[in-house]
């Protein structure tokens, strides 16, 4: 075996001792062979050397096209997919790392590598190109058990694809994507009973978990961070119309990246697993937005986001309220949540049936 610098990794080197943070969490294994995912995750975690074996070699073991039933709904051939389960790994081992990393930022007050995280979180975002893209990974992991930490990572993606709806430039990107994944950092400070209660909040609950806002911001106040991010943090309940929290403010007195991060954290929040719920169906979520987002949230930002998320599921087979199933073929630019749907040899425009909605997607 030899040591090595982290900086001259190769994936396909196999690992000859298992590697521990300095918190002593192992991160990686013995006999592990290195991916680009993994040596990213070691200097994530600052690892300066590892031990390798003298003769790396590449394991045969490669991912396989698995063969599925060409009638399975679309959601199985997703979730069949090498890359939903690559997606899916890579998520999971994300929101273990940033546990114990947001941990320490609160109980240790460590100071926040930007440009680390960042690259940590956007590469996930390498395995759901092509046809299985984010919003399909999104919607067939909702039985995840949610947390803070899943959340916050589902936000930062969402703001990052919305930014790039948006024509943001790569930096203002980048600094995007960090909003969203720091803006609920004043969880941690929430007790869980609270934050998880599988029922209706009291009013003094409720008072409770608004301090988030503010909790957010004062732990990052003093970090060496864009002040849009610590905005983020304190304003993302803020809405247009002055309904919001902790302060009212409306329109342009939000912070810029507070807005676009208000809409990204809405949206997961309400697809999302519950203790006390299912997830909502996209499409009626994108309803409720229809009906009060663009009093509350950006004109703008809410509706570039409407547009392009409801596209993401065209023609994805879905069940209406009535039973029937069918296919997404044409999206209403004026009544999005309302697409028309093929269902065998007829059309049905859900525009013209007020009485119908779309209750899942399959």
């Amino acid at each position: 075996m030899k040591k090595v610098n982290v900086a001259n990794l190769i994936p396909g080197m196999i690992t000859a001792e298992d590697v521990y943070t300095y918190n002593n969490q192992l991160i990686v294994q013995k006999g592990m062979e290195l991916t680009d995912k993994t040596i990213t995750r070691l200097e994530f975690y600052s690892i300066i050397t590892i031990k390798i074996e003298d003769e790396p070699t590449v394991s045969k073991s490669s991912l396989q096209k698995i063969a599925v039933d060409e009638h399975w709904p679309y959601s199985k051939l997703i979730q069949a997919t090498p890359e939903f389960k690559e997606y899916k790994e890579s998520f999971d081992e994300l929101v273990s790392d940033f546990s114990g990393y947001f941990n320490d930022i609160l109980s240790k007050n460590i100071p926040i590598k930007p440009h680390e995280v960042l690259k940590r979180t956007v590469g996930i975002l390498d395995t759901s190109s092509g046809h299985v893209n984010f919003f399909h990974m999104l919607h067939n992991m909702r039985e995840y058990d949610d947390t803070t930490f899943a959340h916050s990572i589902n936000v930062a993606l969402l703001c990052n694809i919305l930014a790039t709806w948006l024509d943001f430039s790569p930096e203002e990107t980048d600094l995007a994507t960090l909003c969203g994944l720091f803006h609920d950092m004043g969880k941690l400070r929430i007790p869980d009973d609270i934050i998880k209660k599988p029922a209706k909040l009291t009013d003094e609950e409720f008072r409770i978990i608004k301090t988030h806002t503010l909790e957010g911001y004062n732990i990052l106040k003093e970090q060496d961070l864009d002040e849009h991010i610590k905005n983020a943090a304190l304003m993302h309940h803020e809405r247009f119309d002055g309904s919001g929290y902790p302060y009212g403010f409306t329109g342009d007195k939000i912070d810029k990246y507070a807005q676009l991060v208000a809409i990204a954290d809405v949206y997961e929040a309400m697809t999302a697993t519950r203790v006390y719920r299912g997830p909502l169906c996209p499409f009626k979520v994108i309803e409720i937005f229809e009906k009060e987002g663009f009093q509350k949230y950006n004109p703008r930002y809410v509706l570039s986001f409407l547009e392009n998320v409801v596209l993401t599921y065209m023609n994805n087979r879905v069940r209406l309220n009535n039973g029937v199933e069918g296919d997404v073929v044409f999206i209403n630019k004026h009544h999005l949540s309302k697409p028309l749907v093929r269902f065998r040899d007829r059309f049905i425009d859900l525009s013209e049936h007020p009485e119908l909605f779309i209750e899942s997607i399959l």
